[in-house]
């Protein structure tokens, strides 16, 4: 887990448009949000966080597929710390792994 979170970033996810949408209301806690084409806006205390995103072409290794979505996060109005917390959340609720 990262210590600092700049103001504006890019991630690519590995996961559909579909299913970032199913975990993004738990991912976002109790932040209201606002959806609109291809982003999201999600209201912070007095801060505002907007979300982008496209597909990308899927990633392949040997006979895998992995599906590729490209998220820009830009924050606005929120200090480091409040970046932070609002990640530290965020990144947990996104965590996918196997096993």
């Amino acid at each position: 887990m990262q210590s600092f979170y700049a103001e504006s970033f890019e991630r690519e996810m590995g996961c559909t448009e579909t299913e970032w949408l199913g975990w993004l209301p738990a991912a976002i806690g109790a932040n209201s949000y606002e959806l609109n084409a291809q982003g999201a806006n999600v209201r912070i205390g007095s801060g505002l966080l907007a979300l982008r995103w496209h597909t990308g072409e899927p990633r392949v290794i040997a006979l895998m597929r992995m599906p590729r979505l490209h998220v820009s996060f830009s924050f606005q109005g929120l200090d480091d710390a409040q970046r932070l917390l609002f990640m530290k959340r965020f990144d947990l609720y996104m965590q996918r792994g196997g096993g």
